[in-house]
């Protein structure tokens, strides 16, 4: 499966962004989805992860109740709501997928698809 992520940009604190990741070249809706992202000089980290379903989610602690994770099958698309923006939250954000009906997971390896990214630059 091919991912594209977009929707990044430079926005103030305190502002919102919406990022999709848009997959293509197998059934979408096979896949556990999630983001993580990258910060320079930073290992990379889990932000969000969701079933195939869209019935389970999960967020790390930096971003829950700020960010919200959601996909529309139909539309072969995930979603990362970003509400509530800090300086801390720029980063290169990334998508990824793995083909299982399984619960979301925050451990990266397990996912065998990633996207290029897209950069989300939050300014004070």
């Amino acid at each position: 499966v091919q991912l594209q992520a977009s929707g990044g940009g430079t926005v103030q604190t305190g502002d919102s962004l919406r990022l999709s990741c848009v997959a293509s070249g197998r059934t979408f809706s096979n896949y556990r989805m999630a983001w993580f992202r990258q910060a320079p000089g930073k290992e990379r980290e889990f932000v969000a992860g969701i079933s195939w379903s869209a019935e389970d989610t999960i967020y790390s602690s930096s971003v829950k109740g700020r960010f919200t994770v959601a996909r529309d099958n139909a539309k072969n698309t995930v979603y990362l709501q970003m509400n509530s923006l800090k300086s801390e939250d720029t980063a290169v954000y990334f998508c990824a997928a793995d083909l299982s009906y399984g619960l979301p997971t925050d451990r990266a390896f397990v996912y065998d698809f990633w996207g290029r990214g897209t950069q989300v630059t939050v300014s004070s």
